[in-house]
């Protein structure tokens, strides 16, 4: 018992040395609470926060606080707690209306990133990234296309940092967002048609990345792959945009047809089986063999259409001058 009543006094003491600071006058304006706590943790007056500009403050909505600094703001909210909103990160928010904007309220306080030079955010409705040389200033990502950035590895994967904020895309009745890494556009759609005829994957909500290569036989890949059950795990799509040069020799080397195709946009093996993936190949040299047979050519916007969800058949058959007739190099069922 005795144990016991030591152990809740220590803890009600505890709760009394973190209680929010009462209110302090500084630099001639008031500052208190849980804002003035994380104030004084960054250092108060010298650090970068530096002067308070204004007094605590009521939120528009009425369902926070705030003091603005000379070096930025703390932003409080009974769910989220207080956190500091700086620099290029801040100067974002404010541009995009500040909590009343679809980024909300700031849940944590800036990180720097593992690579030791950008800047992260996060807020309610999404995260703000920043980099002093790749991301052209700080954007938003969120959403489908943050979503599929996270699959490959955030800002230290394969695309980077966001340079771009999120556009509307007519041509996909979606969105887009540019990023360093690749020469990447990352995009989400609800769904749209393709020419005169469906999207094989993007009959409805699809996600995806497209990569200029301008290699000596493939301008840009395209990967789009479905939604499903809510997820990121339908099927998967690839469109090869050859060359002039492509359409005349790809078919000479089909492993390095198969390089330049994947130098920019990465290949997206994580969803994919060893199957398809074969067959994939096999569906690209039919392409690069037989395309002007086919009635394809360098102009027009040609591309070589590759189906993820195809499954692998045999070279002959791939491949065969008396069979492609049947397939058109892409095929659900082996012969």
């Amino acid at each position: 018992m005795k144990a016991t009543l030591v152990a809740l006094v220590s803890l009600a003491a505890l709760t009394v040395q973190t209680s929010p600071a009462a209110a302090a006058d500084i630099c001639g304006r008031q500052v208190g609470g849980d804002i003035l706590a994380k104030y004084i943790e960054t250092g108060s007056e010298t650090g970068p926060l530096g002067c308070p500009t204004t007094d605590e403050e009521i939120t528009p909505d009425g369902r926070g606080r705030y003091n603005h600094f000379a070096g930025g703001s703390i932003y409080w909210t009974p769910e989220r707690g207080a956190h500091p909103v700086w620099g290029a990160i801040r100067g974002k928010w404010e541009a995009m209306g500040w909590e009343k904007s679809q980024l909300g309220y700031p849940v944590g306080d800036e990180l720097t990133n593992a690579d030791g030079a950008g800047k992260r955010q996060q807020f309610e409705g999404g995260t703000l990234y920043w980099h002093p040389t790749l991301s052209q200033g700080a954007h938003p990502v969120w959403g489908r296309v943050g979503e599929l950035w996270g699959q490959f590895g955030w800002e230290g994967g394969y695309f980077g940092y966001p340079t771009s904020d999120e556009t509307p895309t007519p041509e996909i009745k979606g969105i887009m967002q540019s990023f360093s890494g690749r020469n990447a556009v990352l995009w989400w759609s609800p769904g749209f048609d393709h020419g005169d005829t469906n999207h094989p994957v993007c009959k409805s909500e699809c996600v995806g990345y497209t990569s200029v290569t301008n290699t000596e036989w493939v301008k840009r890949t395209e990967i789009a792959r479905a939604i499903k059950d809510g997820q990121i795990g339908g099927n998967v799509d690839i469109s090869v945009i050859p060359t002039a040069e492509g359409f005349d020799n790809a078919d000479t080397s089909y492993d390095r047809l198969w390089d330049q195709s994947f130098s920019q946009a990465p290949y997206p093996d994580r969803w994919l089986t060893a199957e398809q993936g074969s067959s994939l190949y096999k569906q690209l040299a039919c392409h690069a063999r037989y395309s002007i047979d086919l009635g394809g050519g360098p102009e027009g916007g040609n591309s070589w259409d590759l189906e993820g969800w195809a499954r692998d058949v045999s070279w002959d058959y791939a491949m065969n001058p008396l069979l492609v007739w049947t397939h058109l190099c892409n095929w659900y069922e082996p012969a």
